[in-house]
């Protein structure tokens, strides 16, 4: 069927009745950047911000980000998990966990992101998979599932090797689909896990007004490296420095502008739109320059179906002319 072009119009009056995320004070401003950074809006998966974003680096212990989803994704968290005898004693930050012990999965998931257990990262390794390589295939798999292309894991907790790596965008892809999982939220932003006694080690959740996770991250190779998300007025925001000397306050400072900058502005709604039904909602980051570059571009079928409910054309909204969003014009 021949479609034609028949309305092209701008769809201000709509973004008008988004209010804007007030204005933040940008109350620390850090000396230096980082060897990368990385800003994303989860939702949409718009990148806010970038430098180096590209560029592998080592990544310390955020790696357990990507451990805690895998897990997340397959395995029960109260299931009672027995310490096996090569989690014992494991090199860097630890829990202590002794052998024949027995934790659930999720007291294990609370050491791993509260405390950065590396002997939590091991027995929740074993567990899953039965082996560091098995479960390293499968966080390798998960990650190029979520667009992390540029990324190489080779064990569960960050410890250094040379094929072990990844970069501020593939990092904030992999924390954003974290921080949409309800279980991976409420482990990270919990400051005290009374379980256990586990304090959080990530500062950001006292010192940053909205802060809600995730994880930090130090070796003298991979340096000082944090993945913050925060949220304000609806919008929830992933930050990640690598390499960042000042990551607290780099940090925050990413975040205050980010939130300044940015807005979540309701694009279009599900129902009756122009005499045509739309089934789906869309919501995205802009700046308030960019709300008034916002165009809606709507194709009609040139011979209308007869039947409620048949696809009639399309609806595209565009930021410029860079395509945002598209969907079915729904016969009523």
């Amino acid at each position: 069927m021949i479609k034609k072009k028949i309305l092209i119009f701008a769809f201000i009056a709509l973004l008008l009745l988004c209010p804007l995320v007030s204005a933040l004070p940008l109350h620390v401003q850090a000396a230096t950047t980082s060897r990368a950074e990385c800003v994303v809006e989860v939702s949409s998966r718009r990148f806010l911000h970038e430098i180096n974003a590209n560029e592998t680096l080592p990544m310390a212990s955020t790696t357990k980000i990507l451990t805690a989803l895998v897990i997340l994704s397959t395995e029960n968290p109260d299931e009672t998990v027995v310490i096996p005898k090569e989690a014992e004693g494991t090199e860097g930050s630890s829990v202590y966990l002794r052998a024949g012990d027995e934790y659930s999965v999720r007291d294990l998931l609370y050491g791993l992101m509260l405390r950065s257990g590396n002997d939590c990262a091991v027995t929740l390794a074993l567990h899953h998979s039965g082996s560091i390589e098995s479960f390293a295939e499968a966080m390798n798999k998960k990650a190029v599932s979520l667009g992390a292309i540029h990324s190489h894991f080779t064990n569960p907790h960050g410890l250094p090797d040379d094929n072990h790596y990844t970069t501020a965008r593939d990092l904030s892809l992999i924390a954003a689909e974290a921080m949409e999982n309800e279980e991976f939220c409420k482990i990270v932003s919990c400051k005290y896990y009374e379980a256990r006694g586990w304090k959080n080690k990530n500062k950001m959740l006292w010192n940053y007004d909205g802060a809600v996770g995730v994880k930090t991250g130090f070796t003298v190779k991979a340096g000082r490296c944090l993945v913050t998300a925060a949220e304000k007025e609806g919008m929830k925001i992933v930050s990640v420095v690598l390499n960042s000397p000042e990551m607290f306050e780099r940090t925050a400072q990413l975040l205050d502008e980010s939130f300044l900058n940015y807005s979540l502005v309701s694009l279009c709604k599900r129902g009756e739109w122009n005499g045509f039904f739309l089934k789906y909602d869309f919501i995205y980051p802009l700046t308030q320059a960019e709300r008034e570059k916002i165009n809606v571009l709507s194709e009609v079928d040139s011979v209308l179906p007869k039947y409620a409910g048949e696809i009639a054309g399309s609806m595209k909204i565009y930021l410029e002319n860079r395509l945002l969003f598209s969907q079915n014009l729904i016969m009523i």
